[in-house]
């Protein structure tokens, strides 16, 4: 597994590609929803997000170094699918 690395005090963009393996042709991101495990205080928060036809973006902040964050992503399509994918974010001082 492995680990995006990020300072406490970086507030940072991550990017979920749906488009290129997962949506089928003439389908695009109807929703998505990020969310942070574990909801701890001072830990990886998220201050904004947003999506086009076929990518999700986060914009994260915080977190506790030394701490390991699952950065989650649900999203559903245009043709109802559901489905989610995390990205595994370590806070370190850098």
């Amino acid at each position: 597994m492995s680990f995006l690395l990020k300072d406490p005090e970086a507030v940072l963009d991550y990017m979920m590609d749906w488009g290129t393996e997962y949506l089928s042709a003439g389908d695009l991101l109807a929703d998505s929803l990020w969310s942070v495990t574990p909801d701890e205080p001072g830990g990886l928060t998220v201050l904004g997000s947003g999506f086009d036809a076929s990518s999700a973006t986060v914009k994260a902040g915080g977190g506790v170094a030394g701490h390991l964050y699952r950065l989650a992503n649900r999203i559903t399509t245009a043709i109802g699918r559901v489905d989610e994918r995390s990205i595994v974010v370590r806070v370190e001082d850098r």
